[in-house]
């Protein structure tokens, strides 16, 4: 069981997914897929197994829009404007509670499928600047220039300095 878990509408819009630590690896998603309190899903099993690889004690997976999908080409064209700043306001209130904190940006391409996950994106990099994060990739940017989704990682990649372009 997992002691982070955070969702509201029936359990179709999770904030947080984690465990509790002194120093996580705080992940930046899309989207939630089926990963529950319970049980975890490929992605989150891959950012459990980074963290722990890395270093850290624990992890925390937060994503760019709240809104469940397995495929993200089934999230609403539009956003729905309270998932979204509700969603960023959860972010900040887990970054806040961490002097440094490291976050691995982890969204992937898809993110070029809606301006909404753009303009999200953009938001939190100016919400969490007071916090001094510290932003990480894990392997090299794709050929669009964007972070890496877990989905498809290696675990013989390191965590690298991450600046948004």
């Amino acid at each position: 069981m997992y002691e982070i878990y955070h969702s509201e509408h029936d359990d179709q819009w999770r904030y947080t997914l984690g465990t509790i630590g002194k120093r996580p690896l705080i992940t930046i998603g899309l989207n939630p897929s089926t990963a529950t309190q319970e049980k975890l899903d490929n992605t989150v099993t891959k950012v459990e197994k980074v963290a722990q690889q890395c270093g850290f004690d624990s992890f925390i997976m937060l994503n760019l829009y709240p809104v469940r999908a397995t495929d993200p080409q089934d999230l609403p064209s539009k956003p729905a404007p309270m998932a979204c700043e509700r969603n960023l306001e959860e972010i900040e209130k887990i970054i806040a509670q961490y002097p440094t904190p490291t976050i691995w940006a982890a969204w992937g391409e898809l993110v070029m499928n809606r301006p909404y996950l753009y303009r999200t994106r953009d938001e939190l990099f100016q919400r969490l600047q007071k916090y001094h994060p510290q932003w990480r990739r894990f392997g090299e940017l794709t050929a669009n220039g964007h972070p890496r989704h877990p989905r498809g990682l290696s675990y013989s990649w390191t965590l690298e300095p991450y600046e948004l372009a």
